[in-house]
């Protein structure tokens, strides 16, 4: 009896370590899946990520991306007004979120700086390909006048009186403010410049 007793004990014994032995390579088999899916997650969060990335991006480049029309230039009026050939016919573009000292307004004196910035704005507008460049709202004045961000070459015209100080930053009407930040910067370096 003593040597079935310890032979059961050997076999209970033997099968105590079997089933330690085969729990534990159950357990890694399933820490295995599990460290597997948990790294198949992080790849598919990460993946996620990059995707509302460049959704963002893309938006992003939507919004910033300019809807430039080709004109014709006729000719250039004053600091921040010219006529162009648009749609078949001649109008009168009044540039946004700018003012230059007056060359031409009726019963008024020519203002200081007026002819630098009349003189200015011609040598751009006549330059190279010249566009136009509408913001949300409103495209014309009371005036009819079109209201517009004008390019020479791809080259913003306003940006251009403004940084060389013959520009102020005016006429900001809500929601045509695309550029009003810039406008305001170039303003202020150009001050800073004297």
């Amino acid at each position: 009896m003593g040597y079935v007793k310890t032979l059961l004990g050997s076999e209970f014994t033997l099968s105590l370590s079997l089933a330690a032995c085969s729990s534990n390579d159950s357990e890694k088999v399933s820490t295995e899946k599990e460290t597997s899916q948990a790294s198949t997650d992080v790849e598919k969060k990460t993946e996620q990520k990059e995707a509302a990335k460049e959704k963002t991006a893309d938006k992003s480049k939507k919004k910033d991306k300019k809807e430039l029309v080709d004109v014709k230039l006729d000719r250039a009026v004053d600091g921040y007004t010219i006529k162009v050939n648009y749609n078949g016919n001649v109008d009168t573009v009044c540039y946004l979120l700018i003012d230059t000292p007056e060359t031409k307004k009726p019963n008024s004196c020519v203002q200081p700086h007026g002819e630098d910035s009349s003189k200015r704005n011609k040598e751009l507008v006549n330059s190279g390909k010249l566009q136009l460049e509408f913001d949300k709202g409103d495209r014309r004045d009371k005036y009819g006048r079109l209201l517009a961000y004008v390019y020479a070459d791809g080259k913003s015209v306003q940006e251009t009186l403004l940084k060389e100080g013959l520009a102020r930053v005016a006429y900001v009407y809500e929601p045509n403010t695309k550029y009003l930040d810039t406008y305001k910067k170039d303003e202020q370096a150009a001050k800073d410049k004297d």
